[in-house]
C-alpha cells in the first residue's frame, strides 16, 4: 500500500488514496500505521477518495482506531495532497466528511518556496497553505453533545446577539449555549464552554498552558460523564486581543501538537466571552493558526499551512 504522511502544523496523519488503493479495514489500519515505535507515525489515518456529492471525500481515524467525523488540519493536508499530486488543478474545492461538505481555498506557490517534501506537478506549483470554511460552530447541548447536569441552566447568546445583528436562523436569540459550566475534574473545579465544530469540544480558560499536567487531567475530561460521545478539550490562555495559546486532548489520539477544530472552537469560545476580535490567532504546540469568525453569516475560516513529509510503502 502506497501512503504519504503530512503534517497541519505537526498534526501527523498517514493519508491512502482510495482512488488508487484499497483499505479493507481502515480502523485496525489506523492503529497499525500509527505507532510511532512499530508503525509509520501519526495521530491517525485519513483515507482521500471519490465523492458524488463534492470533489473528494475525506475518511478519517485516529490512532486508537476510532472514526472521527472531522479534522481541520487533516483536511488542508487533504487540499495539498490532491492539488500536488494532479487529482485537480482547481484553487477551490470541495471535500465531504462526516461533518458536512467543506470548501478549501488553495495557495500555491513554486515548488522550491515550500518547504518539506514535494511533488513536481501542476507545472512545478504546490500548495503552501489552505483556508476552510470549517462552517457553523453548533452551540446546543444536545448536538454537541454534552449531557447537562441536573439545575443547570444555558445563558443565551446575549454577548452573540449584541455583537452582531444575526440573521442566520442557526443563532436564534432564544438558542442557548453551553458558556462558562461547572466541571468537576478529579479533585479541581473548572468551568468551560462547549461548541461543536463537527465534533465536540470544551475550551476550558486557564492561567497557564505550559506546566499544566494535561496527561493527567486530558483522559479525565475525555471520558468524563458529561460528554456521551467524549470531548477534545482545550485549555486556553489569552495573550491579548488578536492572540491566544492553546495545548488540546483530542479524544482518541491524546495529547496532539495542533487540533484544526479545536483551534477553531477555541477562537469562537473567545470571541463568545468577548476576550478577542473576530480574528485570531491561535499559537498550538506545533505552529499557529489563524481563525475568522463571520457572526453574521455564522462561518468560521481557519487558514493555516499544510506539509509533506515523506511518501512509502507499506
Amino acid at each position: 500500500m502506497k501512503f504519504t504522511k503530512m503534517h497541519g502544523i505537526g498534526n501527523d496523519y498517514v493519508y491512502v488514496n482510495l482512488f488508487e488503493e484499497r483499505v479493507d479495514d481502515p480502523s485496525a489500519l489506523a492503529t497499525l500505521v500509527s505507532d510511532r515505535h512499530f508503525g509509520i507515525g501519526s495521530d491517525g489515518l485519513i483515507l482521500i477518495g471519490p465523492s458524488d456529492k463534492a470533489d473528494f471525500m475525506m475518511d478519517m481515524y485516529n490512532l486508537d482506531g476510532s472514526r472521527g467525523k472531522m479534522c481541520g488540519n487533516g483536511i488542508r493536508c487533504v487540499g495539498k495532497y490532491v492539488y500536488d499530486h494532479g487529482l485537480t488543478s482547481k484553487k477551490i474545492i470541495t471535500v465531504e466528511t462526516l461533518a458536512g461538505i467543506k470548501t478549501l481555498n488553495l495557495s500555491i506557490k513554486p515548488v522550491g518556496e515550500v518547504p518539506g517534501y514535494s511533488l513536481v506537478s501542476n507545472e512545478g506549483y504546490v500548495v503552501s497553505q489552505v483556508t476552510v470554511n470549517m462552517g457553523s460552530p453548533i452551540f446546543t447541548p444536545e448536538e454537541i453533545p454534552v449531557k447537562l447536569a441536573p439545575g443547570y441552566a444555558p445563558k443565551k447568546l446575549g454577548s452573540l446577539i449584541e455583537l452582531s445583528p444575526v440573521k442566520n436562523p442557526e443563532l436564534d436569540p432564544k438558542q442557548k449555549v453551553v458558556y462558562d459550566m461547572g466541571i468537576v475534574v478529579g479533585n479541581d473545579y473548572y468551568n468551560g464552554t462547549g461548541i461543536s465544530m463537527g465534533n465536540p469540544h470544551f475550551v476550558v480558560f486557564v492561567d497557564d498552558v505550559d506546566s499544566l499536567p494535561i496527561e493527567k487531567i486530558g483522559p479525565m475530561f475525555e471520558k468524563h460523564p458529561l460528554f456521551p460521545e467524549s470531548v477534545n478539550t482545550e485549555f486556553v490562555r489569552i495573550i491579548d486581543r488578536t492572540h491566544v495559546k492553546m495545548r488540546v486532548w483530542e479524544r482518541g489520539s491524546g495529547e496532539t501538537m495542533a487540533c484544526g477544530t479545536g483551534a477553531t472552537a477555541t477562537a469562537v469560545a473567545c470571541m463568545l466571552h468577548g476576550f478577542v476580535d473576530n480574528t485570531v490567532t491561535v499559537s498550538l504546540l506545533g505552529g499557529d493558526l489563524s481563525i475568522r469568525w463571520d457572526m453574521e453569516e455564522n462561518s468560521a475560516f481557519m487558514t493555516g499551512p499544510a506539509t509533506t513529509v515523506f511518501e512509502g510503502d507499506y
